[in-house]
């Protein structure tokens, strides 16, 4: 997160309004509800995540059992069953 100063981009009029709250300190200002983004959208590692889902499931649909995929893809047993029944 880089960090701005209020002087750079905001009026005079509401920075001195800030001022009265607080001084010399950081203010988060959230992103508006409809802007944000779900978690991992901005990186990508969603639809990685979501890719490699994919071939578990693909996977363990073709015979493969989910002790070979657990090694395979580094996860406990119970993150592939999870992964493999999980609706969607």
């Amino acid at each position: 997160m880089k960090y701005v100063n209020a002087k750079m981009i905001l009026p005079d009029v509401l920075v001195k309004e800030l001022q009265d709250y607080i001084q010399g300190g950081y203010i988060y200002v959230p992103t508006k509800q409809e802007q944000q983004k779900r978690w991992g959208e901005v990186s990508g590692y969603r639809k990685e995540l979501e890719q490699r889902n994919r071939k578990i499931k693909d996977e363990h649909d073709r015979g493969v059992s989910m002790e070979c995929l657990s090694e395979k893809y580094s996860l406990s047993f119970h993150a592939i069953r999870k992964i493999i029944y999980q609706k969607g």
